[in-house]
């Protein structure tokens, strides 16, 4: 599965995505607020990780009024003292790694969560490190051709021009690929030139990924992910899973 088969996932189950973008905006709010927190300014000018936040939140069609307010608060003395960000590693059905990254107030709450998905539905919780190895840290920008505003060929030339790392195409579905530290730069740079993402946020993406052909794995696999996404405490997601 190449990365923006993804997208493919996503809109193929477009209602229940609906459904969930104002849970969607919440994680985002939260992590736009520990953004400020950390990187000391609600200016995205002056603070790399909060222009990130709010590509991802642009992306994810939240309204400029609501990210307005939520930097208003961030910028609040105390905001976003209580949380903190912290990663789970494990293993999904027949040994699918999972990385489920999380902003939690409460510690306890979120481990005895996060080991109960994996003991349900998949092979454990493992230790730090246990599966990250096998994932890179990307920067990913997701383009929707389904209308053929774009030409391939220019679409790349345009991201590597502006420091993209890869490009892929396929079907109606451009994916590009930034070092994480080169994201801002590139989708500022592509914006600029007026293309609009349909994703944008730095990924951990697998370097290899992993079939499911029993029938009781794959449903595992796909109540894992969605009792995960559910859950208050989780930013995202990532695992191997070939879904295609």
């Amino acid at each position: 599965m190449s990365g923006h088969s993804k997208w493919h996932n996503i809109q193929k189950t477009k209602g229940a995505q609906d459904a969930k973008r104002s849970a969607a905006f919440t994680k985002i709010s939260k992590e736009m607020i520990v953004a400020v927190k950390e990187g000391g300014s609600a200016d995205p000018a002056n603070n790399s990780r909060l222009a990130t936040v709010i590509t991802k939140a642009r992306a994810a069609n939240m309204p400029n009024d609501n990210i307005k307010r939520v930097l208003e608060r961030a910028a609040g003395a105390g905001a976003g003292d209580s949380y903190e960000s912290i990663n789970y590693e494990g293993y999904g059905p027949n040994g699918v790694a999972v990385i489920v990254e999380t902003m939690t107030d409460s510690r306890n709450r979120t481990a005895s969560n996060m080991r109960h998905y994996f003991d349900k539905y998949g092979k454990g919780l493992g230790a730090a490190g246990c599966v990250s190895w096998s994932f890179d840290k990307k920067g990913v920008l997701v383009i929707d051709n389904e209308d053929e505003d774009y030409e391939e060929d220019a679409v790349m030339m345009d991201a590597l021009d502006a420091g993209a790392a890869d490009f892929e195409a396929e079907d109606d579905v451009f994916t590009i690929y930034t070092d994480p530290d080169d994201f801002n730069t590139v989708s500022d740079a592509l914006t600029a030139k007026g293309y609009k993402f349909v994703s944008a946020q730095i990924e951990m993406v697998p370097q290899n990924y992993q079939t499911l052909d029993n029938e009781e794995d794959i449903k595992n696999m796909e109540k894992m992910i969605d009792i995960m996404e559910d859950d208050d405490d989780v930013q995202n997601v990532w695992h191997n899973w070939d879904q295609d």
